[in-house]
C-alpha cells in the first residue's frame, strides 16, 4: 500500500539524477527570481563553502530547504508543485560554472546533472532532469541545459518574455561572479553543490494531496501568489485533454497584464463579487465570494472579457469606430487617481458594451465625474467602495444608469459638498497628490485637452504666500491679514510647476516669481501658471477673477449647477442618513399644496406638475435660508407662478432633505418627516424606519 507522503533529505547529486524527472506543469507561475535572489543563493552558498577549509566529505551539510512534488514510489517522473524557482536557479549555476570550465570531465560531470544526453546508435533522445513549462521549455533547454548555450544567452539582445529575461539576467549575474574567482574555487563550488547541499523532497503520489500541502506550505509563507494559487486550483479541475488550452489562456493574459497588474485585475473581480470593504485576504475572499462552479466558464466569461478590459482601461487603449478618443481621455484621466475603487464597475461596464461606443463614452464620462467629485469632496474609502459596488451591481442588473436614483450620478446634496469643497482653502484641506491631480485635471479642461503631462515631477506653488515678508508687493496688494488667509490656500491662488517646490523661491517677489520660478524663459507648460505669467499684479481682484473661471469650469465639467441649495443648518435634517430608496410615491397636500415625490437615498425628488403655496408666510420670511430656497427655485425656472395663485414644478427636482422638499412646496416652515405620506397615511418616516429594518 502506497503511503501519501514521503520527505527524504537528499543531496543535489541524487536530486539531479535518473531518480527524479521534474517538469513543472502549466499551471505553475513563470520563472521569477530576480538578480537580487540569484545573487543571495551564489554568495550564501559561496561563504558556506569558504567558510570551512575541511576537505569535502568533511564540511557540513548545506540546506536549500524543501521541494514538494507529485510523484510515485520508485517512479522517477515528479511534477514540481513548490521549488521550481531553485531547482531552476540551480540548473542555471550549474550551467553557469560549466561554461566557465576547461576541464573535459568537469563540463561532462556537470552535464549530467542537468541531463542525459541521448544516444544516436540505441536511439534514445535527451533526458532531461528538469522540463520547464512549455511556454519555457525549449528556450530553456537550448539556453541553459545544452553546452554553450550560457554563452548565447548572456548574448541574446531580442524582446523576451518576462520569465525567460530573468533567466538571461541571472544567467549574466552568475557568470560576473564566476569570473572573480578561480577555476579551481569554481569547481570546489560545483562539487560542494553536488555532495554537501541538500534539500527535503516531500512526494505524494495525488493531485488532491499535493493541493493540500500546497495551501499549508503556502500558509507558512512561501513565495507565491494569490494568481499561482488560484490558477492551481481553476486550471488543476479542467479536464486533462482542455488544461493546456486553458493553461495557456491563463498564461497569455498574465504575461500581457504582468504580474502585478494581474494581480491588481483578481483583487477587482474580487470586488465585483464581494461588492463590501475587503475583510480578508484577496485568496480567502475569492474563495469565498467569487462563484466557480465552472473553471472553464469562468476563464471563458469572466476572465478573459475583465481581462481584456482592465488592458484597456489601464493602458488608455479603448478602441471603436467612434468616440474612442474621448474615451481613452477619460481613462487617461482616471488612472490618474490614487485610489482605484472605480476599477470594478468600469470592468464591469467595459466588459458588457465594448461594442457600444456611444454608450461606453456616456458612461465613462459620467464615470469620471463621479470619481473626481469622490476625491475632491474627500469620500472615505467605506463610502466609495460602497457607492461604487452599488454601481456594479446596477451594471449587472441592467437597471436604468441614468435614473434619477443612479449610482453613476451625483445627488444635489453631493454636488453642493463639491462646489464648497472646490470653493474653500483646497490647499489647506487636500493632500499634495489629490492637490495636484485637481489642478492638473482643471489644467487640462483649460487647454481643451491638447495637453501633455508625462512630467517626472508636478508639483503645487502658491502664488501669493503663506508667509510674505514684511515690505514685499504682497503686502501693498494684499494688506489685510485676514484677506490674505481667505486666499492664499484657494483654487484661484494655486499654480502648477514642473520642478520640486524651493521654499526660499516661494516669498521671492512676483515679477522674479513670474520669470524665474514659474516659468522657463517666460512660458509654462501649464495654462494655470500661464494665467499668472500673463498678468502685472497679483490683487485679490486677480486672484477673485481666476477664483471664479476656474470655479465655473469645475461647474461646467461636473455638471454642478443643479446642486443643493446652501440650505441653512435649520433646515437640513439632522437624520436624512435615514433617507431609503423606496418605490412608492409620497404626497404632500396641505396649505394650497398638491405635490407628488418619490424618495431615493440622495434626497426627496417632487415631481414634474406637482404644486404649491405661492405666498411665503412672515414666519418662514424671518428665516432667510427659506425665503431663498423659494427665489432660488423661481430664478432656475425649477418652479413658476400660476394663474390661480400658486407655483408648479416644471422639472423634477431633488431636495437635499425631505424638510426643504416640503418647505418649497406649502412655503411654510415644515417637517418633511411628516408632510410626506403614502397612499396609505403612513408616513415618510416611518417608511424609511421600515426599509432600513427588512434590510438588516
Amino acid at each position: 500500500m502506497s503511503r501519501t507522503l514521503i520527505a527524504n533529505e537528499q543531496p543535489l547529486s541524487r536530486i539531479f539524477s535518473d531518480e527524479y524527472v521534474f517538469s513543472i506543469p502549466g499551471y505553475q507561475r513563470p520563472y521569477a527570481w530576480t538578480t537580487e535572489q540569484a545573487g543571495e543563493l551564489f554568495e550564501d552558498l559561496r561563504d558556506f563553502m569558504k567558510g570551512d577549509e575541511r576537505p569535502l566529505p568533511h564540511v557540513p551539510p548545506y540546506f536549500l530547504g524543501s521541494i514538494v512534488l507529485i510523484k510515485e514510489e520508485e517512479s522517477p517522473p515528479a511534477i514540481v508543485v513548490d521549488g521550481q524557482q531553485r531547482l531552476t536557479t540551480l540548473t542555471l549555476l550549474l550551467s553557469a560554472i560549466r561554461a566557465s570550465a576547461t576541464d573535459t570531465q568537469v563540463r561532462k560531470g556537470l552535464s549530467r546533472l542537468i541531463y542525459e544526453q541521448g544516444d544516436v546508435i540505441v536511439n534514445t533522445a535527451n533526458h532531461y532532469r528538469l522540463t520547464l513549462r512549455e511556454r519555457d521549455r525549449e528556450f530553456f533547454r537550448e539556453f541553459v541545459q545544452h553546452e554553450n548555450g550560457i554563452t548565447r544567452l548572456v548574448q541574446l539582445d531580442r524582446k523576451l518574455s518576462d520569465s525567460q529575461s530573468k533567466l538571461r539576467e541571472n544567467a549574466k549575474l552568475f557568470q560576473s561572479r564566476l569570473a572573480d574567482i578561480s577555476e579551481a574555487e569554481r569547481v570546489k563550488l560545483a562539487q560542494f553543490m553536488a555532495t554537501r547541499c541538500y534539500m527535503v523532497v516531500v512526494c505524494t503520489p495525488d493531485l488532491d494531496s499535493a493541493y493540500r500541502i500546497f495551501d499549508v506550505l503556502n500558509s507558512r509563507g512561501l513565495d507565491l501568489s494569490a494568481t499561482d494559487i488560484l490558477k492551481a486550483e481553476i486550471i488543476g479541475k479542467i479536464p486533462a485533454d482542455k488544461r493546456s488550452h486553458y493553461t495557456k489562456t491563463w498564461e497569455d493574459i498574465e504575461q500581457d497584464l504582468g504580474r502585478d497588474d494581474f494581480g491588481n485585475l483578481f483583487s477587482h473581480i474580487r470586488m465585483i463579487y464581494r461588492k463590501a470593504k475587503p475583510k480578508g485576504t484577496l485568496l480567502k475572499e475569492f474563495r469565498d465570494h467569487v462563484p466557480i462552479v465552472e473553471p472553464m466558464g469562468f476563464v471563458d466569461a469572466v476572465l478573459v472579457p475583465l481581462a481584456e478590459a482592465y488592458r484597456e482601461i489601464a493602458g488608455a487603449d479603448y478602441s471603436s469606430q467612434s468616440g474612442a478618443e474621448v474615451v481613452n481621455a477619460n481613462f487617461a484621466w482616471l488612472n490618474r487617481i490614487e485610489f482605484k475603487d472605480w476599477m470594478p464597475p468600469a470592468l464591469a461596464f467595459l466588459s458588457a458594451h465594448r461594442n457600444e461606443p456611444q454608450e461606453v463614452s456616456r458612461f465613462f464620462v459620467a464615470l469620471e465625474r463621479l470619481v473626481y467629485s469622490m476625491m475632491i469632496a474627500k469620500w472615505g474609502v467605506n463610502n466609495r467602495i460602497e457607492r461604487c459596488s452599488a454601481l456594479t451591481a446596477s451594471i449587472y442588473s441592467n437597471h436604468d444608469l441614468w435614473a434619477l436614483d443612479s449610482p453613476l450620478l451625483m445627488t444635489p446634496r453631493e454636488k453642493r459638498d463639491v462646489y464648497d469643497a472646490l470653493s474653500g482653502s483646497l490647499y489647506e484641506t487636500h493632500s499634495a497628490r489629490a492637490l495636484a491631480t485637481i489642478l492638473l485635471r482643471l489644467d487640462g479642461l483649460l487647454s481643451g485637452g491638447g495637453a501633455s503631462y508625462e512630467y517626472g515631477t508636478i508639483t503645487v506653488e502658491h502664488v501669493l504666500p503663506q508667509s510674505p515678508k514684511p515690505g514685499s508687493h504682497w503686502l501693498i496688494w494684499f494688506p489685510d491679514e485676514q484677506g490674505r488667509e481667505y486666499w492664499v490656500d484657494r483654487l484661484g491662488n494655486l499654480a502648477l510647476l514642473t520642478r520640486k517646490k524651493n521654499s526660499s523661491a516661494n516669498n521671492r517677489d512676483f515679477e522674479w516669481k513670474k520669470q524665474a520660478y514659474f516659468a522657463k524663459s517666460g512660458i509654462s507648460p501649464f495654462v494655470l501658471t500661464t494665467q499668472v505669467i500673463r498678468v502685472d499684479e497679483w490683487t485679490p481682484e486677480v486672484v477673485s477673477r481666476l477664483q471664479n473661471e476656474r470655479l465655473a469650469t469645475f461647474e461646467r465639467h461636473l455638471d454642478l449647477f443643479d446642486r443643493a441649495d446652501p440650505i441653512p443648518r435649520s433646515v437640513v435634517d439632522h437624520d436624512t442618513a435615514e433617507l431609503a430608496d423606496l418605490d412608492r410615491l409620497f404626497y404632500c397636500k396641505a396649505s394650497e399644496a398638491d405635490a407628488q415625490a418619490r424618495c431615493t437615498r440622495g434626497g426627496v425628488c417632487v415631481l414634474k406638475g406637482s404644486t404649491g403655496r405661492a405666498e411665503v408666510v412672515d414666519s418662514l420670511k424671518a428665516r432667510h435660508g427659506y425665503s431663498q430656497l423659494r427665489e432660488q427655485l423661481l430664478d432656475q425656472g425649477i418652479i413658476v407662478r400660476t394663474d390661480d395663485g400658486r407655483i408648479r414644478f416644471v422639472t423634477d427636482h431633488i431636495f437635499s432633505s425631505p424638510s426643504a422638499a416640503a418647505v418649497a412646496v406649502t412655503g411654510r416652515p415644515a417637517n418633511g418627516w411628516v408632510e410626506w405620506q403614502d397612499g396609505n397615511g403612513v408616513s415618510l418616516r416611518e417608511a424609511c424606519r421600515a426599509a432600513k429594518a427588512d434590510s438588516v
